[in-house]
């Protein structure tokens, strides 16, 4: 935000400058340009005057010796003609044969105004040449011709725009500091505001934005601050009861357990499938409480792991998958599953190991339960692009095309599968400890049936 409101600013600024600059460079060179062009004309004016009365008085003297002296000290040639064209008095190389001289005297001999030329620009070197006819009227008895250097004149200009450029690049500095200064004011307040509202997000106690900048953002800090407080109790709350609910009902559990237990000795033998039914509740509470924890503390991992950013923890997923491919396998034989690891080189990826070799855990154990006996599990890892990938998948019955983007869901399990025991909670688990390393969870259909989780994480740098 701020780089773009600065570059809002900074193009007004510079559209600003320019048209104020701009039309202040043209208003200078064309003043410039009078000034000089009054001059010679006032020049001019004197020597078509002296012209005149050496024409009347048939006496050049006073003429040529001010003429010369001109040349002498300014160094512009100058050219006298009579009405029959024929030179008076030429000086600084200036000849009344020149082509250019003689179709200014033919004009000034016929009375016409002769324009001076465009408006002078820093760059402009080229001399220019000014005519005016000597006499009034229809008695125009010769012309005078004057050649102007416009050095002195260019270099005043580039001069007085230089001092206009240096005033606009000012004036545009200026703009700039104030607009940064502004700008930082104002956007300041909404990078506090902005960290505290990813901490809220992540689910931890964030700190109060300090409230600052203009009086509407100083009023959305204070209630937000009033409103994160009570998102962050309301958070809080639920966590606790939570954990404490789980905590609390191990007990209790576990007592019934003791009791059912001891009654198993006194029970009759019509009485033992009902005995088995219960205890298969209790086991399936147990589960349940432990893996609504599990799920808890994940989702506290995750909301720190969002908030600080934190990716310094690396670990080769190959390594990591295959030793929990080899503690999962006595589970899987039990259950007449073959799981397989597929060995490859290291692929470093960016997650804690144990919470990396978690992951895994949960994603065999869901490809055991649900896979069915005599399936096949197999499980590998590699690179892609700038991931790193965690493959689990099965040729089991898999899922329908409509119940894969619900497999992630907490307590969802596929109908086809209700009778095998488990909590809906394990992937759920795994989808929110990658989430917090910036990962994903895709699940998608194998070929030609079964089941493909694929965790993908950023690559880890390995040192």
């Amino acid at each position: 935000m701020r780089t773009r409101v600065l570059t809002v600013v900074l193009a007004f600024a510079v559209l600003a400058v320019a048209g104020f600059a701009v039309p202040l460079l043209a208003v200078t060179a064309a003043q410039r340009t009078q000034e000089l062009v009054a001059a010679r004309t006032a020049d001019l004016d004197r020597f078509a005057g002296l012209a005149e009365q050496a024409a009347e008085s048939d006496d050049t003297g006073a003429l040529t010796a001010d003429v010369r002296r001109y040349t002498e000290l300014y160094g512009e040639a100058v050219v006298v003609v009579d009405a029959r064209r024929a030179p008076v008095v030429q000086t600084g190389g200036l000849r009344a044969a020149d082509p250019a001289v003689a179709r200014l005297v033919d004009a000034a001999l016929r009375n016409q105004p002769v324009p001076p030329g465009g408006t002078l620009q820093p760059w402009s070197r080229a001399d220019r040449l000014l005519a005016r006819p000597v006499g009034t009227g229809t008695r125009v008895s010769g012309a005078v011709v004057l050649r102007v250097s416009v050095r002195a004149a260019a270099d005043d200009i580039a001069l007085r725009w230089a001092l206009v450029l240096v005033g606009a690049g000012l004036f545009a500095v200026a703009c700039v500091l104030l607009a940064r200064r502004a700008t930082q004011w104002v956007v300041r307040p909404l990078h506090r505001l902005d960290r505290a509202v990813g901490t809220l997000a992540a689910g931890l106690p964030p700190e109060h934005a300090r409230a600052g900048g203009p009086p509407e953002l100083r009023q959305l800090a204070t209630g937000f601050n009033r409103m994160a407080d009570a998102v962050t109790t309301a958070l809080e709350q639920q966590r606790r009861l939570v954990a404490d609910t789980s905590h609390q009902l191990r007990n209790p559990l576990a007592a019934l357990r003791l009791r059912i237990d001891s009654l198993q000795p006194h029970l009759r033998t019509s009485a033992t499938r009902t005995y088995t039914g219960v205890t298969a509740e209790l086991e399936r509470m147990e589960h349940l409480l432990d893996d609504l924890l599990t799920l808890a503390n994940a989702e506290h991992r995750a909301g720190e792991l969002a908030v600080t950013d934190e990716r310094e923890s690396c670990c080769d997923a190959a390594e990591v998958a295959a030793a929990q491919a080899r503690l999962w396998q006595p589970v899987a034989e039990q259950a007449s599953v073959r799981l397989e690891f597929v060995p490859g080189p290291a692929v470093p990826m960016a997650c804690a190991e144990g919470e990396l070799a978690q992951v895994a855990g949960i994603l065999f154990d869901n490809a055991i339960k649900y896979a069915g006996s005599g399936a096949r599990v197999e499980a590998r890892c590699f690179t892609e692009g700038a991931d790193a990938v965690l493959e689990v998948q099965d040729d089991g019955p898999g899922l329908d095309t409509g119940e894969l983007p619900r497999a992630g869901t907490r307590f969802w399990r596929s109908e086809r599968h209700r009778e095998v025991r488990g909590s809906g909670l394990g992937l759920a688990i795994a989808e929110r400890l990658v989430a917090g390393h910036a990962g994903r969870v895709q699940f998608t259909a194998a070929e030609p049936h079964g089941l493909r989780v694929r965790v993908v994480l950023p690559k880890g740098h390995t040192t």
